[in-house]
């Protein structure tokens, strides 16, 4: 032992032969990690690249507030319904093909995107966007998880946060400068048609550095739940969407009931296989944490959607501010949550659940304090002057994401951390487009689809409320998380 702890056997401490194979290993490992980041840049950006560019196409195309809701929610709504499925079908028929696939598509939707002649068509390209991205994205974190270990995942997942913070703050920003620069005359095309040689590019590196691996005894799929979860979704989110333009007749709630029952349809369809191979875990749900966590994600989606789409119409046509302008106002908030998202990554062990609810009072209040603030000042607010609660509410939201997910995903084990994921995934995608859709209700009823700036303003401060109680809604369902970040019981 002494003589070998000395340095006596030279053949021991000379020969480390994986040494000169790692930096080869390493390097591909790293090029794939660069790929799978790039795609889910790619889906991040054009969740929100389209917002300040939303004013420009409705003047080019001919919009109507409805078709504008449908700018966001046809890209969001595919993606709600598709996350659980396409995480599925990576396990059955390999991660790697199903996320080129998915590229491929998402590629060429946002080239039919960028050539879309009128509402209908951009519409429709949208969609195929979000479904693309439906079967592209749960491949992104599986493939991570099975490539990297140790300290290298550790690195790889904290690079992957760093993505998700820059998104935020690099998609309005692109849409704005994109669309103000008119380049060859475009106007709000190249927000889309920047996808095209970004996608190409995750397809040739992709399909040469990112490693297949599927799971070993996969089960077939779920078909007949896949196809009961979509209609479900999709009969209830239609009607939340169309009904306000159409002054909520008497099919609006005929769709929502169906939807329902085709829920409940669906959640016994899944229970009964459960055990053979189910879409959705329902086990999980037995968890209070788990399920408190997973409906605070929905809260936390459903407030985006509502507060996102309703922010940059009142910035433009309420202020009257330029797309880049209010790109700007997005870079106020965008960094209030690159703060908030540093103070929660270096302190939620230690405050646990309190740490994401101290966000959300202080969202709360930011929010509250703005929608004053937009009532005293009318459309003499400018952005200085909303600088302190645009950052603050940035800033709360910021300390919300991370530990939510942390916390609600606790005591999932390790065998259905897949299925958790997806369903997290899924609620988030859902809320957002369940916002998008509450914006009929809760902005367009008041405003008419009018461009006037005093009806814009009067209109987003109710935003505001509605988000308010929202925030407040999720800080309570909060209490179902551990006060301790090992705790069992709470």
């Amino acid at each position: 032992m002494s003589s070998s702890a000395l340095g006596n056997e030279p053949q021991h401490t000379q020969t480390p032969h994986p040494a000169p194979r790692r930096p080869k290993m390493a390097l591909a490992a790293w090029i794939a990690l660069l790929v799978l980041l790039t795609a889910e840049l790619m889906n991040m950006l054009d969740q929100s690249v389209v917002l300040t560019a939303l004013p420009a196409i409705q003047e080019s195309t001919g919009a109507g507030p409805v078709a504008v809701q449908w700018l966001t929610t046809a890209y969001s709504l595919p993606i709600a319904v598709g996350l659980i499925t396409g995480g599925r079908l990576g396990d059955i028929y390999g991660r790697r093909r199903i996320l080129l696939i998915g590229t491929v598509v998402f590629t060429a939707a946002s080239l039919l995107c960028g050539l879309a002649t009128g509402p209908g068509m951009l519409i429709g390209a949208r969609l195929l966007q979000g479904a693309g991205v439906a079967v592209m994205i749960p491949q992104v974190l599986a493939t991570m998880h099975v490539t990297f270990e140790g300290h290298n995942r550790s690195k790889a997942f904290g690079l992957y946060g760093a993505v998700l913070a820059i998104a935020n703050v690099l998609g309005p920003v692109l849409g704005g400068v994109l669309t103000q620069a008119d380049l060859f005359g475009l106007s709000w095309r190249p927000i889309f048609l920047v996808n095209v040689p970004v996608g190409l590019a995750v397809l040739l590196l992709g399909r040469t550095f990112i490693p297949e691996s599927t799971v070993r005894k996969a089960d077939r799929l779920d078909v007949l739940g896949m196809l009961l979860s979509g209609l479900a979704i999709v009969l209830i989110l239609f009607p939340l969407t169309e009904g306000h333009a159409h002054r909520w007749p008497l099919w609006c709630f005929v769709m929502l009931a169906v939807g329902i029952l085709a829920l409940g349809v669906f959640l016994r369809h899944q229970r009964r296989r459960q055990g053979n191979a189910p879409l959705v875990t329902l086990s999980l749900f037995r968890i209070r944490q788990f399920s408190g966590g997973m409906a605070a994600d929905l809260l936390h989606g459903l407030l985006c959607g509502l507060f996102f789409m309703t922010w940059t119409l009142y910035l433009q046509r309420g202020l009257g501010l330029s797309p880049l302008e209010a790109a700007v106002a997005f870079v106020l908030l965008s960094v209030g949550e690159l703060g908030g998202a540093t103070v929660a990554a270096k302190t939620a062990g230690r405050f646990a659940r309190r740490l994401p609810q101290a966000g959300a009072l202080i969202a709360t209040a930011a929010m509250v304090a703005y929608g004053l603030q937009i009532g005293s000042h009318q459309a003499d607010l400018t952005l200085l002057a909303m600088t302190a609660p645009v950052v603050l509410i940035g800033f709360g939201l910021g300390m919300v994401s991370g530990p939510l997910i942390d916390l609600s995903l606790a005591r999932v084990p390790h065998e259905d951390a897949g299925s958790a994921s997806g369903l997290f995934n899924t609620a988030i995608h859902l809320g957002i487009a369940l916002g998008t859709a509450l914006t009929a209700v809760v902005f367009f009823a008041i405003t008419g689809g009018s461009p006037d700036g005093a009806v814009n303003r009067d209109a987003f401060v109710t935003v505001l409320w509605w988000v308010s109680v929202l925030l407040a809604l999720m800080w309570a369902l909060m209490f179902c998380l551990p006060k301790q970040p090992g705790n069992q019981s709470d």
